[in-house]
């Protein structure tokens, strides 16, 4: 089945969608994006992935091509032409394509591009990963100083994603000044005493979406959550560990730099944290 993919305004097949080559996104990575998960057929934190849209937008001075509602109605529809049970929507808006590369921004009135695509995840929620949990490397964060954008400037954390692969791991927690600041695609968080420690909200990681929903329903469930800085040291010190992100909710990481953390196996607070996630989201999905 071919998808239907929805590209500045008009529904098409995927092989017929086209940007153009002067796109600002393509050529200076000059544009944001949000992920939203889709179970049930349903969307997960819909409204809080676009209020963080509307914020990428506004900190990158650019505008939206589309408003919110039409988006609701983007999303549902291609839910529906896509037939997705479980998956992810992916949506992009870059400032637009120019007549010319140029570094200045084109005039304000080109318009922006927006894209958006399906991923069909059959089993998405019932991952078998998440029941054994995930290994990842620490490496130096390199990346820009505005991580708290969710821009399409991903070149950094996927060369991430390849260094673990290489080391025969999952997953990088990137590091700066001595301290985690996130995962590649995903807030890191350890468990210790009971306490859940997560990094504190700043520039230098993304005010994750479903960072905000999980710390909420732990703070409802009587869990303990300090948010601040915490060291790779502490982490392999960790009673578990975890990571939260819109396309794999909360998942256990059981190793980290070779070193089991805990007993080695997902941890009772991220299994459990996991589960209240997946039934809290799914009540109040639209």
């Amino acid at each position: 089945m071919t998808r239907t993919v929805y590209v500045n305004g008009a529904y098409l097949p995927e092989n017929e969608a086209t940007v153009s080559i002067f796109d600002r996104g393509f050529l200076f990575a000059d544009g944001v994006y949000e992920v939203t998960s889709v179970l049930d057929g349903k969307l997960i934190d819909f409204e809080g992935h676009a209020i963080r849209l509307a914020r990428s937008l506004s900190e990158l001075a650019m505008r939206s091509p589309i408003e919110k509602a039409d988006l609701l109605e983007v999303h549902r529809e291609l839910v529906r032409a896509n037939r997705i049970e479980e998956g992810l929507i992916y949506l992009q808006i870059t400032r637009g394509a120019a007549s010319d590369r140029d570094f200045a921004y084109p005039s304000e009135d080109t318009p922006p591009t927006i894209v958006l695509f399906t991923q069909n995840k059959p089993g998405l929620a019932d991952s078998p990963v998440a029941k054994v949990g995930i290994k990842v490397i620490s490496i130096a964060d390199q990346r820009w100083g505005r991580r708290d954008i969710k821009t399409v400037q991903l070149l950094y954390p996927s060369m991430g994603k390849m260094m673990a692969k290489a080391a025969g791991c999952d997953d990088a927690w990137m590091v700066e000044d001595g301290a985690v600041t996130e995962g590649t695609s995903n807030n890191a968080y350890i468990v210790k005493g009971g306490k859940i420690i997560t990094r504190h909200l700043s520039n230098d990681i993304l005010h994750g979406i479903t960072r905000a929903a999980v710390l909420r329903f732990a703070r409802e469930a009587q869990m303990e959550v300090e948010e601040r800085a915490f060291t790779v040291a502490e982490a392999q010190g960790a009673d578990e560990a975890f990571f939260t992100s819109a396309s794999a909710f909360v998942m256990p990481v059981v190793e980290l730099d070779g070193q089991a953390i805990g007993s080695g196996t997902p941890g009772p607070v991220a299994t459990r944290l996991r589960e209240i996630y997946l039934d809290e989201s799914r009540k109040v999905a639209i």
